[in-house]
């Protein structure tokens, strides 16, 4: 979930909390890659309009993950 700006305002003052908590990009990628080859098995084996969907839909769902919705 999204931090809110008043947090981050006050870590600025506050010298022992750490700089960023690391965020879940790999966690991203790995979604991203596991949903690009299943698509890509269902192209290979046939079932295009499937797969282009799944591709479009994941594609939908991984923008929205990125940008905190």
């Amino acid at each position: 979930m999204a931090e809110d700006d008043f947090r981050r305002w006050e870590r600025e003052f506050d010298s022992g909390s750490p700089d960023d908590v690391p965020s879940e990009g790999r966690g991203m990628v790995l979604a991203a890659g596991v949903t690009a080859t299943g698509c890509a098995a269902m192209i290979a084996v046939g079932q295009v309009s499937l797969g282009a969907a799944g591709l479009v839909l994941s594609s939908v769902i991984l923008l929205l993950w990125r940008i905190g919705m």
